[in-house]
């Protein structure tokens, strides 16, 4: 990606360049919208297969050899189709980061049209911090991104690119898992069934966190392009100053992470374990701690949507009708 000290710069991989047509619709929607629906349709797949299965198990009990396979293959999957629905998210938040700047240029040709020429409107020691959404900083140079946003411009790529891989992995692992059940092989059905739980829901953690770095992105872009639309004005920049719901979107991103990561970790463990009644006992435990990871990370999405929504646009449109109002 093309950045310079953590600043996005035009035709990189989330910034198009200043050029760019603002009228095609974006490419990014469609294929997002797309995979959301193949994953949703994998799911129905899932859902049709255990729907049989609880069937078979009301007939049979729950150690037939078919009941065994459908377990697995099930589970797997599903969480696949889960993780199809996640990519597809990823894809329309990137169109909408890329949106972002288009629209970003777009203002600072249309303000210029509008906004008054005031005296002294690049005076930092005459301009108040006063708003009702956010604490702000008051400069005459747009600010430097936060450690945050330069992680996030780097990493929500990577991240994703793990999520595929990981989470295809864990498929191939509960396919794996099938062919034991249905042969009857309790011990390798066992130790699959942890290898292939613990790799897709770290590949989901790893999907979510792309997701969640995309959104730091779109935090980082609004950030920096609230600055160069105001310093094209030759105005004092205001900034907002990181609010609470943003710091605690990271902590429970990372925690999250960390959680699915050591869950990954645990299910190792389990998978070197030969008795089957420690095995059931280690699972009883670890799924809980696998989904929580997920929910926690999904928390600070929603913290993160909320600073968006809440605090940094509203912010910026009162900038907004503030220049136009004052010129300053």
């Amino acid at each position: 990606m093309a950045t310079h000290r953590g600043i996005v710069q035009p035709g990189s991989t989330i910034r198009p360049p200043t050029t760019a047509d603002w009228l095609p619709k974006s490419t990014h929607a469609k294929v997002g919208l797309g995979l959301a629906a193949a994953g949703i349709m994998v799911a129905m797949v899932a859902l049709i297969g255990a729907i049989i299965r609880a069937s078979l198990i009301a007939d049979d009990g729950s150690g037939d050899t078919t009941v065994l396979s459908l377990t697995a293959w099930t589970f797997g999957v599903a969480t696949a189709g889960i993780g199809t629905v996640k990519l597809g998210i990823a894809l329309i938040l990137w169109g909408v980061v890329r949106g972002l700047w288009i629209r970003i240029e777009s203002t600072k040709v249309g303000l210029a049209k509008l906004v008054p020429n005031a005296e002294n409107k690049g005076d930092v020691a005459s301009a108040s911090a006063d708003n009702p959404y956010v604490k702000i900083s008051v400069t005459e140079k747009p600010v430097p991104p936060y450690l945050l946003h330069r992680m996030a411009y780097a990493m929500w790529a990577p991240m994703l690119l793990m999520g595929v891989m990981v989470v295809l992995a864990g498929l191939v692992f509960s396919f794996i898992e099938a062919a034991a059940g249905a042969d009857g092989d309790t011990a390798d059905f066992l130790t699959f069934s942890a290898l292939a739980q613990g790799t897709e829901f770290l590949g989901e953690a790893f999907l979510l966190a792309g997701i969640s770095f995309l959104l730091g992105s779109i935090l980082g872009s609004l950030r920096q392009g609230g600055g160069e639309v105001q310093e094209s004005l030759g105005v004092v920049i205001k900034t907002p100053i990181m609010p609470a719901t943003g710091k605690l979107f990271v902590v429970l991103m990372a925690m999250g992470l960390m959680l699915a990561m050591l869950q990954f970790v645990l299910y190792l463990i389990v998978a070197g374990i030969d008795d089957p009644d420690s095995i059931r006992a280690w699972f009883a435990w670890l799924g809980p701690l696998r989904e929580a990871a997920l929910g926690i990370m999904l928390s600070g999405i929603v913290l993160a949507l909320a600073t968006i929504g809440t605090k940094v646009l509203p912010f910026q449109f009162w900038r907004i009708q503030e220049l136009i109002r004052t010129g300053k």
